[in-house]
């Protein structure tokens, strides 16, 4: 469960930056365990990981969904990471010439990477295709 819950942390706290699928991520555990929120949790300011600081206090008491919502989403963050390393890894040289300069967060990075991939080298080209890199779409307070 203390993996389950670290990396659950990881996917609240990245926010926009962990991927467009985030929020129905998010969506997922905040259903699933509606229940122990409202019993367990319903004082807890959100965002800190205090949410997830609660559900971990209150294990032993978790439903089943909520174990599972939980498990999903550590799993969902744990492909991402994966993803992103393959891509950081084989796309190094590419993303410290044309990207280094580009701001963290919401995707800028990544939409940088594609709009250079033309330029890319065989190596990173592959690992943009092999993950599925899309760009992602602008939130309105990033524009």
């Amino acid at each position: 469960m203390k993996r389950t819950v670290l990396a659950v942390v990881c996917v609240m706290v990245l926010g926009a930056a962990v991927a467009p699928a985030q929020d129905t991520i998010v969506d997922g555990v905040m259903k699933a365990c509606e229940p122990e929120i409202t019993e367990y949790c319903s004082r807890v300011t959100l965002g800190e990981g205090r949410l997830l600081a609660c559900f971990y206090a209150h294990e032993d008491k978790l439903s089943g969904a909520c174990q599972y919502a939980l498990y999903d989403a550590a799993a969902q963050l744990e492909a991402f990471a994966t993803a992103v390393t393959y891509v950081a890894t084989s796309c190094h040289d590419e993303l410290l010439k044309f990207c280094g300069d580009v701001q963290l967060g919401e995707g800028r990075v990544g939409s940088c990477l594609l709009e250079h991939k033309a330029e890319a080298g065989a190596e990173c080209q592959k690992a943009i295709a092999d993950v599925g890199l899309e760009a992602v779409e602008e939130t309105p307070a990033a524009k």
